[in-house]
């Protein structure tokens, strides 16, 4: 009796520590490696990264070779049937901080990227394997012939602790995207710009291979660099990403161009743009708005702040706004109200908004907003970039290093009241419309009690301009809706385009942003 009650126990206390150990052991079994074992791999470090790219652009350009007609024929719903297994990714269960997945090549991602870890300062790749992705009904593929990924994601704990949400993916040419708190995916970062908007047509720069540092175990950051490459130019990037309500992204791109490059566009950003509140040709859609972005935020060093809300036109539209040395610039989505979309699948109101901050002297140059005819919202119609004054000849080198906000509200506070709103229509007085004339209504959010009283005493106006044709009938009010101010104008065009432009003012000195908006006959 006694023998059983001793077996008894050691059960117990072996069946207690095993459910414990079952709590607190990872979920897998990776091969963690101690203090005194040698890494393998190739020693890396930024110094060894830049000569990569340097003598690679002393080379030829070399297309990526393409992927198998098995993987290149996959269409949307095939592809979309291969899956990542999050619990055979390579860092999942090492209680790290980030995990990585990877997406599978094939369907319209018929390029092959290389990537690699980094551990104490050593490189090695991370080969494919299909043993990472479930390929539902298309089993015969678990037997392809890939050589790489088509691009990667990090996720990361961001709106809870208990679940990894999808932070940042790399996907497709030198495309990126990221999230902040509380965001869903909208508008794309690129790595650079090539010849977008001309008529010679536009170079699309690869991400041609990944190295990322694997994180420790405490760390709020992590980077990761990207070789960067096209027939003009090879880049070499570092990321150095914080996510957060505010998830930010530190780049410096070195670049080593090849030859001369007619327009360089440094920074991108690239977003849709369907229909809005100021859309002339409207769609037969019951949403009231479709966008990820609904305006053109410019900080020029001057101190100017300017507006520009985005429209899709029946034709191309090219604004260019010139600076030297800008504080800022970045494509915005103001409109975070569901009611002003309708759509609860999409969740526009959602989207993040994305500003780019100079961390180094850029120049001369000027921000470029390039806007695409469109007709559905899978396309991206909408781009903006960074464009240096100064001739780009091949066999440069050129660094350029800035801060990358993803965020719900303007990241910068640049103290004058923002636009929120812009209203277009048939002009003149209600009842008697007019069809020569256009009327704009714009609503500042200006709510300072103290400069709002001087509204009835004219000390504050509306400055408004327009570089062809005439402005009529300014007046400004306050908005009982808002609680702002809400300022209306007739504009009488002419057969040319014309840049208008509106500005509140208190004595001269400027309180608001100043609306900027392209008039096309």
């Amino acid at each position: 009796m006694r023998r059983f009650w001793i077996v008894l126990i050691i059960c117990l206390v072996c069946g207690i520590s095993g459910y414990f150990y079952f709590l607190i052991k990872p979920r897998e079994f990776p091969r963690f490696i101690s203090s005194n074992e040698e890494i393998q791999g190739e020693v890396f470090n930024r110094d060894i990264f830049l000569e990569k790219a340097r003598a690679l652009s002393q080379k030829s350009y070399q297309a990526p070779k393409e992927v198998s007609n098995d993987l290149k024929k996959l269409n949307y719903d095939q592809y979309r049937d291969i899956r990542f297994v999050r619990e055979k990714g390579p860092w999942y269960g090492q209680r790290k901080p980030f995990e990585i997945q990877f997406f599978h090549p094939g369907a319209l991602f018929n390029s092959e990227v290389m990537i690699n870890e980094i551990v104490q300062g050593k490189s090695r790749p991370i080969s494919y394997s299909p043993f990472f992705f479930d390929f539902g009904k298309n089993e015969k593929l678990e037997n392809n012939s890939a050589k790489g990924y088509a691009g990667f994601r990090l996720h990361y704990p961001l709106n809870n602790e208990l679940y990894f949400d999808e932070l940042i993916s790399f996907l497709g040419a030198s495309y990126f995207r990221a999230l902040g708190r509380g965001q869903k995916y909208g508008l794309s970062a690129r790595g650079l710009a090539i010849d977008t908007g001309l008529e010679t047509g536009e170079e699309f720069p690869i991400f041609r291979e990944f190295w990322i540092e694997k994180p420790k175990r405490w760390v709020k950051s992590i980077t990761v660099y990207a070789l960067l490459d096209s027939p003009s130019v090879v880049g070499a990037y570092t990321f150095l990403i914080r996510p957060g309500s505010v998830t930010t992204i530190d780049v410096d791109a070195v670049l080593f161009t090849r030859k001369k490059i007619n327009k360089l566009g440094i920074a991108p950003l690239t977003s849709m743009y369907l229909f809005g509140e100021n859309t002339k040709n409207r769609f037969d859609d019951h949403r009231p708005e479709v966008h990820d972005s609904d305006g053109l935020l410019v900080w020029n060093h001057n101190n100017e702040v300017l507006w520009r809300p985005l429209d899709n036109s029946k034709y191309l539209r090219i604004s260019a706004f010139e600076d030297n040395n800008p504080k800022g610039y970045g494509l915005m989505q103001r409109d975070i109200q569901p009611s002003h979309y309708l759509d609860f699948e999409a969740h526009y109101e959602l989207r993040p908004s994305a500003w780019v901050e100079p961390l180094s002297e850029w120049g001369k140059g000027h921000v470029e907003l390039v806007e695409i005819p469109s007709v559905q919202e899978i396309h991206d119609n909408v781009v903006a970039f960074w464009v240096p004054a100064k001739t780009i000849e091949g066999g440069q080198t050129l660094e350029y290093k800035y801060r990358l906000y993803w965020s719900r509200q303007t990241p910068v506070d640049t103290a004058v009241a923002p636009v929120t709103a812009t209203y277009t229509g048939i002009g003149g007085v209600s009842g008697m419309l007019e069809t020569h004339k256009r009327k704009f209504v714009i609503d500042f959010d200006l709510k300072d009690e103290d400069v709002l009283k001087d509204l009835d005493s004219k000390k504050l106006v509306a400055d408004v301009s327009a570089s062809e044709g005439k402005i009529l009938g300014t007046h400004l009010m306050l908005n009982p809706i808002t609680k702002g101010v809400t300022l209306y104008f007739d504009f009488k065009p002419n057969d040319k385009v014309s840049e208008l432009r509106a500005v509140l003012r208190k004595e001269g000195v400027p309180v608001s942003e100043v609306w900027s908006y392209q008039w096309l006959p």
